[in-house]
């Protein structure tokens, strides 16, 4: 299970942040990141921000529309005056029509050679299916792929950008759900292979096995206490451990200088999730048999949820130095509940389990029966075939047969001239009347 993480691109202002509610870091903050800075770094020139795959199947596509956007001077001061809330309504998009020439000559050739990609994917999906000889409607195939309007594959005009903002913004609002559905599985299917290989087991050996489980759930909850993410105390441990300073000095504002790593004045979902990783530590070591790296990754998406939740007033999917400093004058974030970590709040239930495990049973018996139904298939193609096999072999010893038959009647000579029996012919021009006997040796020979 992969570990990406969503945060919005940054870019010429918080707007184009916004627009690029597609272009997402998706690589998780590694455990070992820490900085330990004393005052905040001086000014460095503006850097590219790194690309990050964001997960989305049209990535790339998507990635380079962006970028060739923000090289128009008219669609940048729209960005600079657009919300989120107009973006999604689709109003930037009708910005495209005053975009540069050339811009747009390069937006219709991006468009054609996403349309030709797809088409070869459609195409390979229906040679991997056994489809080889089959006509391709390509232009209903392509209707699936909403992010770009198929009825017109060769220019990239206003529904395009404005399907492809919809369709991202959609896509990645979407991505955390289902992030935390592919976890819940995860869980499920580990809780089950170790039911399944207990089964296998003796009543000894099943005794031990379950005794060192419990030894590992105690090891992996016997650690230091998990600050609330986003939480005065949290902060200032990360303040004090990361960044070598004094707790008693704590500075919201210093603080959010110095983690906004890009200094672009929001914290997006990378930058954040940084901020946990001296929590994820107290819980999580890849050398430790009972520390499980996937549930890392979805403890630190909860925590990065929550701060969102709690900080991000405008839904915007970043942090803004305002946002940041009004929830630091909150009572939650002076005197937080405690963190219920993955192991005080399980991703599924007793039942859910039990349905799962029961589709899992119908599943694996769907499977055996069509495997037997597969069998008998065979069975019965292979007794058809020695059938044909052997019909096949009848008809070509017939043949064979008539074949021998013929070549000896081509190969013997006249009746006439067997045995030497057949008597003279007569001297031509001879008409005298031939004896008795030999007359009616030839009335016997016709």
């Amino acid at each position: 299970m992969t570990a990406n993480r969503m945060c919005w691109s940054v870019g010429l202002s918080h707007c184009c942040l916004v627009l690029a509610c597609l272009l997402i870091c998706a690589e998780a903050v590694p455990i070992s990141i820490d900085k330990t800075k004393v005052s905040p770094p001086p000014e460095k020139p503006e850097e590219k921000t790194q690309n990050v795959d964001t997960g989305l199947h049209y990535d790339r596509y998507l990635r380079e529309v962006i970028d060739f956007l923000e090289k128009d001077q008219h669609f940048r001061e729209k960005l600079h005056n657009t919300d989120m809330e107009d973006i999604k309504k689709g109003k930037l998009a009708k910005e495209l029509d005053f975009v540069s020439h050339n811009v747009r000559t390069k937006l219709d050739e991006l468009k054609r050679q996403e349309v030709s990609r797809l088409r070869t994917l459609i195409k390979a999906k229906q040679d991997i299916e056994g489809g080889k000889d089959m006509a391709i409607d390509h232009q209903a195939l392509l209707k699936q792929f909403e992010y770009l309007n198929h009825m017109n594959p060769h220019t990239f005009e206003v529904d395009d950008l404005d399907r492809l903002i919809k369709s991202a913004t959609r896509d990645l609002e979407n991505y955390d759900k289902e992030r935390h559905e592919e976890f819940k599985r995860y869980e499920m299917m580990k809780e089950h292979e170790r039911r399944e290989h207990l089964r296998t087991l003796d009543e000894e050996n099943r005794q031990k096995e379950e005794e060192h489980y419990e030894e590992l759930k105690k090891k992996h909850a016997d650690h230091p206490k998990i600050n609330h993410p986003g939480s005065q105390d949290q902060l200032k441990e990360v303040w004090e451990e990361a960044d070598g300073l004094d707790p008693e000095d704590f500075d919201p504002k210093t603080f959010f200088n110095l983690h906004d790593t890009n200094g672009d004045g929001y914290f997006d979902e990378q930058e954040l999730e940084a901020l946990f990783t001296k929590e994820l530590e107290k819980l999580y070591d890849p050398t430790n048999e009972e520390d499980d790296m996937v549930e890392m990754e979805e403890e630190r998406l909860r925590m990065r949820e929550h701060v969102m939740n709690e900080v991000d007033i405008n839904k915007d999917r970043l942090v803004s130095l305002d946002e940041f400093l009004v929830a630091t004058k909150k009572k939650e974030f002076l005197e937080p509940e405690s963190w219920e970590t993955l192991e005080q709040n399980p991703a599924y239930t007793d039942e859910e389990l039990k349905e799962f495990e029961e589709q899992l049973a119908k599943e694996e018996q769907d499977l055996n029966q069509k495997s037997a139904d597969l069998q008998k298939q065979k069975e019965e193609l292979e007794r058809q075939q020695e059938q044909l096999n052997a019909q096949k072999l009848e008809l070509q010893q017939a043949v064979q047969h008539m074949e021998k038959l013929k070549s000896q009647k081509d190969q013997a000579p006249p009746e006439d001239n067997e045995g030497g029996n057949a008597p003279p012919a007569p001297p031509a021009g001879n008409n005298e009347p031939l004896p008795p006997g030999q007359k009616e040796e030839i009335q016997s020979h016709p």
